[in-house]
């Protein structure tokens, strides 16, 4: 595979957050979304009578506290008399750090109501979560979740890039520092609202062409930029801004690397996980590069097909085959 010197520059202001967009006026839509901090009433179970805890528990969280226990926390009815003590035991000091951080966390959910505007906007006939429970599960567990009638949201997961659960030797080993420089607050609304992309439109192109893989991911990243109008294109795309203004600087390059190395309808995960995966860098493109600069591209390819059937709506763009919308686009950066 032929190597591609791939270098960054630092472009002050060139790409701003909201250059460009026409952002709807979505304020008279109204969301109810209610806010339960189910961690509080978790880590104040009384372990030494944690059958009638667990059954209050279990009735001021319908659905969730079982969801809980059996799906995140991964305890069994059986085992759950050892395994809720001790957890609540060993992450007591991660409870603690999160009760600090209410405005916070408030703020991410204020994001996140906005953000059900616009999707109420642009998909009136989706039906909405009503809930928004944050959790303290496992450091391996889930982020977002998307249940029933809520959207749950995982604090262990969004501490700040520097807390010394994710520093430590077991954090790194776990999470890499490019993974967790984005365990940020800040981070809570794009992951809330992917988990809503993903339900509204499940990701069927795995194993398909690298170019379809593409622009799937591109047209995901492409609602979440409509979806979240006022936040930062870092956060939703997980690059530096840094990365991400050389990737518009170097987009001819970033195309030209894929053509030259034949890549677009490799299918073979050997040859495309490098592209489509997150990752400290691109190998190809070299150090500095984001990993997963295929969703980089496939946001291209959906705007540049996008600006060129004015008439379609976000429901035909979702629903378009991708290899055909990759045909129609005609993208060729230049």
């Amino acid at each position: 595979m032929k190597q591609l010197i791939f270098t960054f520059f630092i472009l002050f202001s060139l790409f701003g957050c909201n250059q460009g967009k026409k952002i709807p006026n979505v304020s008279s839509i109204k969301i109810d979304l209610v806010t339960e901090r189910f961690e509080t009433s978790f880590f104040k179970l009384d372990t030494f009578q944690l059958d009638a805890s667990l059954n209050q528990l279990n009735q001021q969280y319908p659905g969730f506290a079982k969801d809980f226990l059996f799906n995140i926390l991964g305890t069994t009815p059986a085992a759950a008399y050892k395994d809720v003590p001790a957890f609540i035991h060993s992450y007591q000091t991660i409870y603690s750090s999160t009760r600090s951080n209410n405005a916070q966390f408030n703020a991410s959910v204020a994001d996140i109501k906005k953000g059900f505007q616009y999707v109420h906007y642009y998909f009136p006939q989706y039906i909405l979560p009503k809930k928004c429970i944050s959790f303290i599960g496992p450091i391996n567990s889930f982020g977002t979740i998307i249940t029933t009638d809520a959207i749950a949201i995982g604090l262990q997961l969004f501490l700040g890039k520097n807390h010394p659960l994710y520093t430590s030797e077991q954090g790194q080993s776990m999470y890499p520092a490019f993974i967790s420089r984005r365990f940020e607050p800040d981070y809570i609304p794009v992951n809330a609202m992917k988990s809503i992309i993903d339900d509204m439109y499940p990701n069927k192109s795995i194993g398909k062409p690298l170019i379809e893989q593409m622009v799937e991911s591109g047209k995901r990243l492409y609602l979440l930029d409509l979806f979240l109008p006022h936040i930062a294109d870092t956060l939703k795309t997980g690059y530096t801004q840094i990365q991400l203004d050389a990737c518009f600087k170097s987009e001819q390059n970033i195309w030209s690397m894929f053509i030259q190395n034949e890549l677009l309808f490799q299918s073979d995960p050997q040859f495309t996980r490098d592209y489509i995966n997150d990752g400290p860098t691109t190998q190809t493109l070299g150090e500095g590069s984001p990993g997963n600069i295929g969703q980089f591209v496939g946001w291209q390819i959906v705007k540049k097909w996008m600006n060129k059937n004015k008439l379609a709506t976000l429901k035909d763009l979702m629903e378009k085959d991708p290899g055909k919308l990759f045909a129609e686009s005609k993208y060729k950066p230049t």
